[in-house]
């Protein structure tokens, strides 16, 4: 077993933004966060369902699928695909808890969980343009008189 030195995960993650990871040269790679917009390789199993392909398809969207299409990280496309295929088969409702572990594991490998990305050095960018897209403003609030929030009560005749 060994024993000191640096592991994966001890301690806490590095910060981009500190002034060590600086001196350090440490900084995340950002993938653009519209996605992936090449074209997207063909399933590299044999016999895949409907499913895997569009899950498939799905995966090559993300902006992790940049990173994964550079010659450099191209030995995470088989782990991509293994990923395709387990998570269809965990989507079964008979699917075994034991499916469930090896998935997240997969998912830290190609980046699909936060982990995942700290420990590949990528980060998402923020789209602020979209963002700044997608805000608006509030509608004005309706002006109500203080006789709009009584009720009529019909007068019992007894």
């Amino acid at each position: 077993m060994a024993k000191g030195g640096a592991r994966n995960r001890s301690g806490p993650p590095a910060d981009p933004n500190s002034g060590r990871s600086e001196r350090r040269g440490y900084k995340l790679t950002e993938l653009p966060s519209e996605g992936f917009t090449g074209s997207v390789p063909a399933f590299p199993f044999p016999s895949s369902s409907e499913r895997e392909l569009e899950v498939w398809e799905w995966a090559w969207r993300t902006p992790q699928a940049c990173a994964w299409s550079l010659p450099s990280e191209s030995w995470r496309v088989p782990f991509v695909a293994r990923w395709v295929r387990m998570s269809v088969r965990a989507e079964a409702d008979d699917s075994p808890a034991s499916l469930q572990a090896p998935l997240m594991r997969l998912e830290d490998r190609i980046g699909f969980s936060t982990a995942g990305l700290a420990e590949m050095g990528w980060a998402v960018k923020r789209d602020e343009v979209g963002e700044k897209r997608t805000e608006h403003t509030p509608p004005e609030p309706v002006r109500r008189s203080s006789r709009d929030r009584l009720k009529v009560v019909a007068a019992s005749g007894g």
